[in-house]
């Protein structure tokens, strides 16, 4: 038996569509667009100072990691704590950002709505859960540098501008959602010139925010 070319287009048809439904979904529906929110106990881990190693008797073992800032890393929060984003200077920036690269850290990847300071919807179970942990007895009273990115579309003068909003969009949820203390939140925007993505220099990844503990409550001095 043969086919006209009318029929075999439509069984060519059912044959594509019971296939299509056979394939798993695609990235495109499979939640390409779900935030890589994290919890908070994973924020306390990642900014909670390492722990000491306990003495062994007999045995002496080298320096500890002591989370407690050098001489010139207090002089420089005393210096910038309680001052507005938008004060800093590019050389401050930069002195805050050597002081933070060995600090204990975590990149959120909060991001935000295009152009814009508003933090995304899908961001912010991020944001609260970093409130969370802020206010976690392991890390309150810390001092925090919380810094703002851009990605890089439009020009440097923008996009600092842009990344000191988000840093401070940030810290005002923190203080009005969870009482954190403003001094305890260094905010520092650093427009497009510390891309996490490099190579894609528009993605959305570029659109962060990144938080790290410059100073243990144990031992700071306010």
């Amino acid at each position: 038996m043969t086919l006209s070319a009318k029929g075999f287009t439509a069984v060519l048809s059912v044959m594509t569509i019971g296939a299509a439904l056979m394939l798993p979904l695609s990235g495109a529906f499979a939640g390409d667009d779900k935030a890589k929110n994290v919890s908070e106990d994973e924020i306390v881990r990642a900014l909670a100072p390492p722990a000491k190693k306990p003495l062994t008797r007999g045995l002496s073992i080298g320096p500890q990691t002591d989370p407690a800032p050098s001489a010139a890393e207090t002089k420089l929060l005393q210096t910038v704590r309680g001052r507005s984003t938008r004060s800093l200077s590019a050389v401050e920036r930069e002195e805050i950002a050597t002081a933070a690269k060995d600090k204990p850290n975590i990149d959120l990847e909060i991001t935000f709505d295009y152009n814009s300071a508003n933090i995304s919807a899908k961001s912010l179970p991020s944001v609260q859960a970093l409130g969370r942990a802020l206010t976690n007895p392991d890390l309150k009273g810390s001092t925090f540098v919380v810094a703002g990115h851009t990605d890089a579309a439009g020009g440097e003068s923008y996009n600092q501008d842009l990344s000191e909003r988000r840093a401070d969009s940030i810290k005002r949820y923190l203080i009005d959602k969870y009482s954190i203390p403003a001094t305890d939140l260094v905010t520092v925007g650093y427009g497009k010139s510390k891309l996490k993505d490099p190579s894609q220099p528009m993605a959305e990844a570029n659109r962060r925010v990144q938080v790290v503990n410059m100073e243990n409550k144990t031992t700071a001095s306010k």
